[in-house]
């Protein structure tokens, strides 16, 4: 796998392009606002055909480009269908822009699989952020995207709207069960794995409660 990451936007969204070396097929993971240039200049000089942007939950900083990447690329858009309507009729939730919507075509459901190329990424449907919220997880390279599920010593804000702190505790708790050498990429701030959050993880998973 071949991939690239770029902070974006008034939020520092983490947009990541994955492709696989040989078929050059490729995918976007959260188009957040600015980050079309990039993505159209990344596909052109490293001849890259866009065949899916996925969006790992529906929050605008995370599919404010999503319409103009899908025009320019004419590749689908994924959610997760329980936050489809997020994208067809968007909350600015505090954006300081305008929210182009867009029309998701492709449902990503909990035990999918994206392909492209050779490469595999398992869905898990991983609410409590929001409801349709989802990581991928390519078990070849040991990464999972972990959308705003998990961050480096910190799990997504349960107060927005589709938020539940009962939903964010079991899907830490599923986390907790990946491998210690898992990478994980959130969509904010910097990578880490799951071996350095297990303590408070597994905290989760036995207190059926988030940290205080």
């Amino acid at each position: 796998m071949e991939r690239l990451t770029r902070v974006a936007g008034p939020v520092a969204t983490n947009v990541h392009l994955l492709a696989d070396a040989r078929t050059r097929e490729a995918i976007a993971i959260d188009t957040a606002i600015p980050s079309l240039d990039w993505i159209a200049g990344e596909l052109r000089d490293r001849a890259w055909a866009l065949k899916l942007i996925v969006t790992t939950h529906g929050h605008w900083d995370h599919f404010g480009d999503n319409a103009a990447v899908a025009e320019h690329t004419g590749a689908p858009i994924a959610v997760h269908p329980l936050d489809a309507h997020r994208l067809t009729d968007p909350e600015p939730l505090w954006a300081p822009f305008e929210i182009p919507p867009c029309v998701p075509a492709v449902e990503l459901a909990e035990a999918g699989e994206i392909r492209f190329g050779e490469i595999r990424l398992a869905v898990f449907h991983t609410p409590g952020h929001t409801e349709g919220s989802v990581c991928l997880w390519s078990a070849d390279e040991g990464l999972l995207f972990s959308g705003d599920t998990l961050f480096a010593g910190a799990w997504g804000r349960t107060d927005l709207p589709g938020g539940s702190e009962v939903q964010m505790v079991e899907s830490l708790a599923r986390l907790a069960t990946f491998p210690d050498t898992t990478r994980v990429m959130p969509g904010h701030g910097p990578e880490t794995t799951i071996g350095a959050e297990r303590l408070w993880l597994e905290a989760v998973a036995r207190e059926r409660r988030l940290p205080i």
